[in-house]
């Protein structure tokens, strides 16, 4: 894991990257600073401890079902993988809020992530196939030729484009 040369608005191991996913994200956000769009690395690399800390918070506030609808299990997160991370605009508004897909380095990134290999991983109304609800704000690393072709042919999901069954599984 290594810290990506972008604006952070985390410390520690949250501001970590895999060396790959790190090298697209500074592509991704000098490109978003060339358009004038301010974007900050909001939640990189989670441990499993760290995983397994946010998980708890949302099963003790919401309950297990609903908890499976925000957040993966530990074990299961992308953000495990350092191949994920979640963006911010840089002033905090709405982070990690439905009407962050309002603000500019949301708007921006849906429409340019997938040039520098990203895609919004759980995009509005596929939670039937995701399993998560939208969020504008989850960036994942697939690479510019996958990325460019899901675009391309209008598929939203990696579960459509790689065939895979909707929704994470558990059992």
């Amino acid at each position: 894991m290594v810290q990506p040369n972008v604006q952070p608005a985390v410390s520690g191991e949250a501001s970590l990257l895999n060396s790959t996913t790190a090298g697209a994200a500074e592509r991704l956000f000098a490109a978003a600073a060339s358009a004038g769009v301010i974007m900050t690395l909001a939640s990189g690399y989670r441990s499993f401890q760290t995983q397994a800390t946010i998980y708890s918070g949302y099963v003790n506030t919401r309950g297990q079902a609903s908890a499976d609808t925000v957040s993966a299990r530990p074990g299961f997160s992308e953000h495990q993988t350092g191949w994920a991370f979640d963006i911010g605009d840089g002033g905090g508004a709405c982070s990690f809020e439905p009407c962050f897909a309002e603000q500019p380095a949301a708007v921006w990134t849906k429409g340019n992530a997938y040039k520098y290999g990203f895609v919004v991983r759980y995009p509005w109304m596929h939670q039937e196939v995701t399993g998560y609800y939208y969020e504008s704000w989850h960036l994942r690393f697939i690479g510019v030729e996958a990325a460019t072709d899901m675009a391309n042919r209008g598929i939203a999901t990696l579960e459509e484009y790689f065939g895979l069954e909707a929704a994470p599984s558990y059992s």
